[in-house]
């Protein structure tokens, strides 16, 4: 295929454009067969392109960009992105047109003000969060720039992050607000959620909305009303919140405080009685009381589930577990270890097509 994209091949985000769309899925398909050895895997796509909500962009002396490919300390000069949403492409060039005359951190001496720029579109919000480097002798400089420029921009929500010169994140709890709030909002199947403008939220509005549809069928097919449903690595708890209607209570569990203030947030906004939300580390799981009959939905991060939480899982013997993966290696080295179960189905949900990433729902019921 001829790429949409004028920087394919130099810069390090999209790694795939080459190949037609309908041979990426494909792909795709056999990645997670090879992880799992289920034959029938279902497939979920929606746009290819224009489909990201969330982009972090780089400052540099020529305005903002991504990392070339296989160099971290060079930037590609990027002026619109063929994979974020049509209000993030307005935001780019909103900056770019701002922000000619800029103090950039350059990479290699570590010094300069303006780091990155995270840009957020969900489908009724918007944020940017300027990321500074905190220990920078211009801050005040740069934060004026910044609240002349809110000002002029579509973005409803404005931030300021600090972060250290050595750190290559782009979050951070030391921030402040410039205009607008904190907490941007998405609407998944009806129900509204709110989430941090520093916290993690599904990159690809679409395909989440038709993955959460998907495991609440999953779950439908079972004889639920008086069980019990654990959202593990629950996040603000979209998939607990969403599913809460089949169960009798609800259990979401998750590390990071923010997302469980914001879960609980969304608990009230939805009126939902049954969910409670606690903020627990997964290999913890014995403090949450859990009861059965059980059913279990767990989205771990890339690096995969603890080993312990798993142990626990085992122990508790949940009657079915959904296991939802962003990283088929990980997941094809953990599935064996669900030793009394077995795969009653599995699906692709392409939230990042023109790239190698795969997200997986993989469902797994228990043997009697």
């Amino acid at each position: 295929m001829e790429p949409l994209c004028p920087y394919f091949g130099k810069c390090g985000g999209c790694s795939a454009q080459h190949i037609d769309y309908s041979l990426q899925l494909e792909n795709k398909k056999r990645v997670v067969y090879h992880n799992t050895k289920f034959e029938d895997i279902k497939l979920f796509h929606g746009n290819d392109y224009y489909y990201r909500n969330r982009m972090d962009m780089i400052f540099h002396p020529g305005g903002l960009g991504f990392r070339q490919k296989d160099k971290w300390n060079i930037i590609i000069d990027v002026e619109q992105c063929v994979i974020a949403n049509e209000k993030i492409n307005i935001m780019i060039k909103e900056i770019r047109n701002y922000f000619k005359h800029f103090d950039f951190f350059d990479i290699r001496k570590q010094t300069g003000t303006f780091k990155q720029v995270v840009i957020r579109a969900p489908k009724n919000d918007s944020s940017l969060s300027f990321v500074l480097n905190e220990k920078s002798t211009r801050l005040t400089e740069a934060i004026e720039q910044i609240k002349e420029f809110s000002k002029t921009t579509i973005a409803n929500n404005i931030a300021v992050t600090y972060i250290d010169p050595r750190s290559d994140v782009s979050i951070s709890e030391n921030y402040f607000v410039v205009k607008g709030k904190d907490m941007l909002s998405d609407t998944f199947l009806d129900k509204k959620f709110f989430y941090n403008i520093q916290g993690f939220f599904q990159n690809n509005s679409e395909m989440a909305e038709k993955m959460l549809e998907y495991t609440h069928k999953l779950l439908k097919q079972y004889e639920t009303k008086e069980g019990y449903l654990l959202d593990l690595y629950g996040g603000v708890g979209t998939f607990g919140i969403i599913n809460s209607d089949l169960f009798k209570e609800v259990t979401i569990i998750e590390s990071f405080k923010g997302s469980i203030d914001a879960a609980n947030i969304n608990i009230k906004e939805n009126k939902v009685s049954n969910v409670k939300a606690l903020v627990l580390d997964a290999k913890q799981l014995r403090k949450a009381n859990l009861k059965n009959p059980l059913y279990v939905i767990t989205d771990p991060p890339r690096s995969g589930m603890e080993q312990k939480a798993i142990q626990i899982l085992n122990e508790l013997k949940p009657e079915v577990i959904i296991y939802i993966s962003c990283n088929q290696q990980q997941l094809g080295k953990e599935l064996p270890k669900f030793k009394h179960y077995k795969i009653k189905s599995a699906a692709v949900f392409d939230l990042f097509p023109q790239t190698s990433h795969i997200e997986s729902v993989t469902e797994l019921v228990r043997l009697d």
